[in-house]
């Protein structure tokens, strides 16, 4: 007989295959990509007000709708894009984040076309590391951080929407910027071995 490793205490992930595979393959894991980065932020700005979990069962749809998030295609989204994703039952139907998210990808062109790469703006923050948290408990692990506050300012200050301390939190935490698994859940020693 075998026994479930042990995970971090989310509301509503035991038994969900897809959310558990999310949390043992994903989440905590840096990336260092541009462009996997971009899209992640993106996502996240589109939970606003939501459950993470929501955002991943519509990740496919997502993707599908926004061009498989390639920032060049989505940057030249029109009227007609936007009238089309606002229909798509697939995915979360807001004005106001699917704005932000073609804003997004024109702000993100803007910075790579002046040299500046949005990956290494980003670990800035954390002069190129990940933070390694030593949580044991659920309740200990913070809505956002001193760290946070100031990239969601460096992104506001650039025009990105969406980028509010707690959804940039969000953001670090599952892209590995932060290693907020438990100190009991079984990730967190492997997060914290393929941290930089």
């Amino acid at each position: 007989m075998t026994s479930d490793p042990i995970r971090c205490g989310w509301r509503g992930m035991q038994g969900d295959a897809l959310y558990e595979a999310y949390h043992d393959t994903e989440w905590g894991v840096p990336e260092y990509d541009s462009r996997a980065l971009w899209e992640k932020l993106v996502l996240d700005g589109f939970q606003a007000g939501l459950a993470w979990i929501t955002i991943l069962r519509k990740r496919d749809a997502f993707r599908a709708a926004f061009a498989d998030f390639d920032p060049e295609k989505v940057a030249r989204f029109g009227e007609a894009d936007r009238a089309r994703l606002m229909a798509d039952a697939g995915i979360v139907r807001s004005n106001a984040k699917i704005d932000a998210a073609i804003a997004s990808a024109r702000l993100y062109l803007d910075m790579r076309d002046k040299g500046e790469d949005f990956s290494q703006f980003l670990w800035s923050y954390t002069n190129g590391r990940t933070i390694q948290n030593r949580w044991t408990e659920i309740s200990q692990v913070p809505a956002k951080t001193n760290v946070a506050e100031a990239m969601s300012k460096g992104l506001k200050d650039k025009g990105f929407k969406f980028v509010g301390p707690v959804i940039v939190y969000a953001f670090m935490q599952a892209t590995g910027f932060v290693n907020d698994h438990l100190v009991s859940c079984h990730c967190h020693e492997r997060v914290r071995r393929m941290s930089a």
